[in-house]
């Protein structure tokens, strides 16, 4: 190999050594560094490692030095903080979609990026959430195959499965032949993790709306040489919009609903619709509120949960759904 050659990969060697095996606690001696060097069959001496040391900071390589009988060199900027890494590790672990197999690979390739000496302690605080995990291993491959189809304005194919009381997956099967499978052809438009679940938004040319899927739940997805259909609805669809409207995921038809609370409600409406939502004081102990939703069996649910702390007060279709969704509870008990 050729001296240059050589002397390109020292200075690769020497960073990537040191960004992976250093943080300020944990310097690495000139002695160390030499012998590091040498097991990856490079040569070096002492001069020469400063000298290389300093040009690789004139050029923006930042290798900080601790002065003592024998240096020490680490490098402490990272693309991303120990906090910021521990919130990346503890969202994995949390996540529901992603499966105990892949779990424990996507910890470990963030843990990484703290370097090998943190990587450790970070992995060895990681709190189990007990989350119930899912089984889907294909959901990587359904992840690319769907990023790559809206990168490149393409339709994709799936079939999609629901899971039966013995945990068994049952296929969506097609409406004119019960015995086949359905294949889905979506025009997709976006992914969003939800609720510790990922969906995929995607636009339905026979139904004529926009229509959301369980990528877990997504199988054999595929990206098709067909182009996205052109439609005004998903090109003016405005995902955060549509997200804020939807409770649980479950979709039903927009209206503006007007709320009157108790005070002490205040955090659980903000929890459940964002903070930009304007709350207004009522009387000396309610506020008063609005929001626009789909209203869904879930939104009804979380509206009914509060007791007497909380009542719609308008459209009165949403009340008398309310109303009729109470006495169907009560049914349930009556006798």
């Amino acid at each position: 190999m050729k001296a240059e050659s050589v002397s390109k990969i020292k200075y690769l060697k020497i960073w990537d050594i040191l960004r992976q095996e250093t943080d300020e606690q944990h310097p690495m001696s000139t002695h160390d560094l030499i012998a590091r060097l040498e097991a990856c069959g490079i040569s070096c001496d002492r001069r020469t490692l400063y000298r290389n040391i300093e040009e690789l900071n004139v050029n923006g390589y930042e290798i900080l030095v601790k002065k003592g009988k024998s240096n020490g060199y680490y490098v402490e900027d990272r693309s991303f903080d120990i906090p910021e890494i521990q919130i990346l590790m503890d969202a994995v672990q949390a996540a529901s979609f992603i499966t105990d197999k892949k779990t424990p690979v996507l910890i470990d390739k963030i843990a990484q990026l703290a370097g090998s000496q943190r990587a450790e302690v970070l992995k060895s605080n990681i709190v189990q959430f007990g989350t119930v995990k899912g089984s889907n291993e294909s959901i990587y491959y359904s992840v690319n195959e769907i990023s790559q189809a809206i990168i490149e304005k393409r339709k994709i194919g799936f079939y999609y499965f629901d899971y039966d009381l013995h945990h068994k997956r049952k296929y969506r099967m097609r409406t004119s032949k019960p015995d086949e499978q359905r294949w889905y052809i979506v025009n997709p438009v976006a992914t969003v993790f939800h609720d510790d679940k990922y969906y995929l938004f995607c636009y339905n040319d026979y139904h004529g709306n926009i229509v959301q899927y369980r990528v877990d739940r997504m199988e054999q997805v595929k990206m098709l040489d067909d182009e996205i259909t052109p439609n005004k609805e998903a090109s003016d669809f405005d995902l955060s919009k549509h997200q804020r409207s939807l409770v649980g995921m479950y979709r039903g038809k927009t209206e503006r609903v007007h709320l009157i609370g108790e005070k002490g409600i205040v955090d659980a409406v903000f929890d459940k619709f964002g903070e930009s939502v304007k709350i207004y004081e009522h009387d000396a102990d309610t506020i008063s509120f609005a929001v626009d939703v789909q209203v869904s069996s879930p939104f009804l649910a979380w509206v009914i949960g509060f007791g007497e702390s909380l009542k719609v007060t308008s459209p009165q279709s949403v009340i008398d759904e309310l109303k009729e969704r109470i006495k169907a509870s009560m049914r349930n008990y009556e006798g």
